[in-house]
C-alpha cells in the first residue's frame, strides 16, 4: 500500500492545530512548523511576577467548534476541555454613570436594558431576532463553506440564501441599522461596538455583521477551565496523540514550487518534501517571505486591501481585589465616533479611549496571588503604519489610568505591581500578523467577505490558507472553521 499523502502547515496558531487534527484523523501525515517556542499564536499565555496571563482572546464563543475536533477523533472532550457558560457575559460602565449587566439569558437581558436606559424590552428582542436572521442566513453558505468555489453556488441551502439575500441587510451601515432600532444613543453605542470583534469600523462596516450579537447572547460567552489558553493545550495534547508532529523555534524560510506544483517547504537550508502545504501564516507575508520568488503568483488586489484594527494591550497586576468587576468589563468612551475616526482616519489613538478589561483570575484562582486580579487592559488601536508607537503607548497608558481610576474611584497606578505591554509592532513580529492587524483586512465594506483570500490557491496546486487573514475571517470559531474547510477542500 502506498504511504499516506503527507502534509507541512506553517503556524502553530488554532488554525492551523486544528486542520492538522482534522487531516490526521483522515489519515494523513502531519508535520507542523512554527517559529515560536510554543503553538497557539495569538491564543498563548506568559507568567510574570506571580501572575498568569491569557495573552490573545479573551471571549470564548461557539465552543461547539472545538467540541467537534474531539469526537472526530473519537474522544470525550471533557477528558481534555472543560469550561462554563457565564451568566453574565459582560459589564458596561458608561461615561454618564449608566451600569448595564448583560446577562446571558435573553428575558434577564431585556430587561436590565429597558431598567438602565430608555429602550423598551420589545426593541431588544427584535434586534436579537433580526441578527438569527442573519446569522441563518449566512452561516452554512458565508461561514462553513468556500466563497470561491463554485459548487458552494449550486447548492439548494446557497439558492435559497440568495432569494433572502436582503434581510441580511448588507446595503447599509452597522451604525445606520442600529440607529433604525434603537433610539437610545447607549444602545447604538453598544451594538456598534461589536465591529470591534472582526477589527472593523461600524460607520463603514456593513450591516450583516449585525450578525456577531447572536454569536454571543444566543450560543453564549464561555469560560474555560485553566484560561483561554486551555483551548490551545488540549488542541495540541490531542493532535500529539493523533500523531501530528510538531517543529517549534522553526521558522520556515520558503515554498519551494515545482512548476505550478507545490515541492516542499525550506527549513534552515533543508529541504522537507510534501504532497502539500497549508500556511498558517497571515497571507501577506506567506506571499512576501515564504513565496517572494515567485511575484506573479502575488494577488495584489487583495494584499493591499486595507487591514483590520489591532490593540493596545497591558498586562497588569494589581495588588488588590475589585468586588464589582467580573470576567468581562467593557468602559465606554465618551464620544464613541471620535474614537473609531481615530482608528481609521487619523491611524492614531483616541485621548479618551474605550478600555476593555478582563479578569480572569475571578475564575482560576491562581491566575494571581491571593487577595490580587491579573488584568487584561485593552483598547482598540490602527494597524501599525510607522507611527510613533512609544510616544502613544505613553499616552494611551496615562489616559486609561486616568479613566479606570476615575470610573472606579481608585488610583489604579498605585496598585500595578507587575506589568508588560503588547503593541501592534510586537503583535506583527510574535504572530507574523501585518501591520500588527487582529483579523487580517479589514471588512469596512459590503463585499468584504468576497474580498478575503481563499483558502485555497488558484494558481497552485497542494497550497491552502487558513487562520485569521483568509476566509472565513478572524476569531476563534472562524478561524476553527477556516481548518474545517481546509481539510475539506484537501479531502
Amino acid at each position: 500500500m502506498p504511504s499516506p499523502q503527507k502534509v507541512l502547515i506553517i503556524g502553530a496558531g488554532i488554525a492551523g492545530v486544528a486542520t492538522a487534527i482534522r487531516l490526521a484523523v483522515k489519515g494523513y501525515r502531519v508535520e507542523v512548523y512554527e517559529a515560536n517556542g510554543y503553538p497557539g499564536g495569538k491564543l498563548s499565555q506568559f507568567t510574570q511576577d506571580g501572575y498568569r496571563f491569557d495573552a490573545g482572546p479573551s471571549l470564548f464563543t461557539m465552543p461547539q467548534y472545538v467540541d467537534e475536533l474531539f469526537r472526530l477523533a473519537g474522544k470525550e472532550p471533557s477528558q481534555y476541555f472543560r469550561y462554563q457558560k457565564l451568566n453574565e457575559v459582560c459589564r458596561y460602565f458608561y461615561e454618564d454613570g449608566t451600569r448595564l449587566t448583560a446577562y446571558a439569558d435573553v428575558d434577564k437581558f431585556s430587561a436590565e436594558i429597558n431598567k438602565q436606559t430608555d429602550e423598551a424590552e420589545s426593541a431588544v428582542k427584535h434586534y436579537l431576532k433580526n441578527s438569527s436572521t442573519i446569522y441563518n442566513i449566512t452561516n452554512h453558505v458565508f461561514l462553513e463553506r468556500s466563497l470561491h468555489l463554485l459548487k458552494t453556488y449550486l447548492r439548494w441551502d446557497t439558492f435559497k440564501s440568495i432569494l433572502t439575500f436582503g434581510k441580511i441587510d448588507p446595503f447599509r451601515t452597522m451604525h445606520k441599522a442600529n440607529e433604525s432600532f434603537f433610539k437610545d444613543a447607549r444602545m447604538v453605542q453598544f451594538f456598534d461596538r461589536y465591529a470591534t470583534y472582526n477589527g472593523s469600523n461600524p460607520y463603514s462596516a456593513p450591516a450583516t455583521l449585525n450578525v456577531i450579537p447572536h454569536l454571543e447572547q444566543h450560543f453564549g460567552a464561555y469560560f474555560p477551565e485553566g484560561g483561554m489558553y486551555s483551548i490551545t493545550d488540549s488542541l495540541v495534547q490531542l493532535a500529539e496523540e493523533l500523531g501530528v508532529k510538531f517543529h517549534y523555534n522553526t521558522s520556515v524560510d520558503e515554498i519551494v514550487l515545482d512548476g505550478r506544483i507545490v515541492n516542499s517547504i525550506k527549513v534552515n537550508g533543508e529541504v522537507n518534501k510534501a504532497d502539500t502545504i497549508v500556511s498558517n501564516m497571515d497571507v501577506w507575508f506567506t506571499y512576501h517571505r515564504l513565496l517572494n520568488k515567485y511575484p506573479q503568483l502575488k494577488p495584489q488586489k487583495i494584499l493591499s486591501q486595507e487591514r483590520s484594527s489591532s490593540a493596545l494591550i497591558f498586562y497588569w497586576g494589581i495588588k488588590k481585589q475589585f468586588e464589582q468587576l467580573d470576567l468581562h468589563n467593557i468602559f465606554f468612551s465618551a464620544n464613541y465616533k471620535a474614537e473609531f475616526d481615530a482608528i481609521w482616519k487619523d491611524k492614531s489613538i483616541y485621548h479618551d479611549p474605550t478600555v476593555y478589561l478582563n479578569i480572569s483570575s475571578k475564575y482560576k484562582i491562581d491566575d494571581a496571588p491571593e487577595g490580587c486580579e491579573n488584568w487584561f487592559t485593552m483598547i482598540n488601536v490602527p494597524a501599525n503604519t510607522g507611527q510613533d508607537w512609544d510616544k502613544l503607548i505613553a499616552e494611551a497608558r496615562q489616559n486609561i489610568l486616568i479613566k479606570l481610576s476615575r470610573l472606579l474611584n481608585e488610583d489604579i497606578s498605585k496598585l500595578i505591581v507587575s506589568e508588560s505591554i503588547l503593541d501592534p509592532r510586537r503583535i506583527e513580529s510574535r504572530t507574523s500578523s501585518y501591520q500588527g492587524s487582529l483579523y487580517g483586512t479589514s471588512s469596512n465594506n459590503q463585499f468584504a467577505a468576497f474580498l478575503r483570500h481563499a483558502n485555497k490557491s488558484s494558481k497552485v496546486e497542494g497550497l491552502y490558507f487558513c487562520g485569521g487573514s483568509v476566509h472565513p475571517g478572524g476569531g476563534i470559531p472562524l478561524c476553527l472553521l477556516s481548518a474545517k474547510i481546509v481539510s475539506e477542500m484537501i479531502e
